[in-house]
């Protein structure tokens, strides 16, 4: 019997698609699919992701399915299985975690190549590119893959990268995991993961996160950490949708803002330029924030932007 909650997983495929949390239906449907033209493979990560851990599979229209996991840096395994429906329960137990899923399953080793040897990064250089990671991750909009380009980038000045691809990767995943470096951490405790792992119900940005796309679903075009700043996202908001007759947004800035302990800005209206749109916009957001039990400032003037306060921002890593 199938378990209609999703799976906390990200999946990929060979086409190109991404489905996120799918349900155990959704998965069977990909993996039975698998053998035609371009569709060879699937990966999935973890919601949260943990860096070296991954499941995935391969298959061509003839032969047996080609079934990996890999759980660390140092283990690595495959099998070999005969049939579909025993590749989706083999993914769906390693989705739920659930004791067990990997039995009755002859694995062997994949070969990997030797961990490669990361030179470490000058303490002034290292410090200041954890602090803007750290306010990226407490943003938490980010996958590993975003952090670690922010993180090679963020001290470029013309021909001078103090900071290398495999370098930024290894501080980004180390902050991620562990939140301080190795040698002052006591225990995994202090990790990102682990601290979300201990907020309990439903978080603020959840709760934003639920009015938006209810504002989505009755025609106002809702979009959360779009763009840098303000200006750029009135700019490009109307691009979003056609058939939009509203839109709400806060931008990159404004997140930062929030996890910081503030309040968080919304900007919002109508698109045809009249007051009395953008007015009747406003009060439709409010409305819906207040439907997901969060508190706003907001005069009711159009050129105003709301505030969406007190808030506490937690919003939980996912890539």
């Amino acid at each position: 019997m199938q378990n209609d909650e999703g799976l906390a997983v990200k999946v990929q495929t060979e086409h190109g698609e991404t489905y996120v949390r799918p349900s155990e239906q959704q998965l069977s449907d990909l993996v039975h699919r698998l053998g035609g033209r371009g569709d060879h493979w699937l990966v999935m990560q973890r919601i949260p992701d943990v860096p070296d851990v991954f499941a995935q599979v391969w298959h061509e229209r003839a032969g047996d399915y080609q079934l990996e996991h890999r759980e660390s840096r140092e283990r690595f395994v495959a099998a070999a299985v005969p049939d579909a429906a025993a590749v989706t329960g083999a993914l769906v137990g390693w989705a739920r975690q659930r004791g067990g899923w990997d039995g009755g399953f002859a694995w062997s080793p994949v070969g990997m190549d030797p961990p490669q040897e990361v030179p470490e990064l000058a303490p002034a250089v290292r410090a200041e590119v954890e602090r803007r990671v750290r306010v990226l991750l407490r943003c938490g909009y980010d996958d590993r893959a975003a952090l670690a380009e922010a993180a090679e980038e963020y001290l470029v000045d013309g021909d001078s990268r103090p900071v290398s691809d495999a370098q930024a990767r290894e501080l980004v995943d180390r902050l991620w995991l562990m939140g301080v470096p190795p040698a002052r951490a006591k225990s995994r405790a202090w990790g990102r993961l682990d601290k979300q792992a201990a907020w309990e119900g439903v978080t603020d940005p959840e709760r934003l996160t639920a009015a938006f796309r209810a504002l989505e679903a009755s025609g106002i075009t809702a979009r959360e950490n779009f763009t840098c700043c303000r200006g750029c996202g009135m700019a490009e908001i109307g691009a979003e949708r056609e058939d939009a007759r509203g839109f709400v947004f806060f931008h990159g800035q404004v997140v930062e803002h929030a996890a910081e302990g503030h309040g968080l800005a919304l900007y919002y209206g109508g698109f045809d330029g009249s007051e009395e749109t953008t007015a009747c916009i406003g009060h439709e957001v409010v409305a819906a924030l207040d439907a997901a039990g969060l508190s706003t400032q907001w005069d009711g003037s159009p050129g105003i932007s709301i505030s969406v306060t007190p808030l506490d921002w937690r919003r939980r890593l996912e890539g």
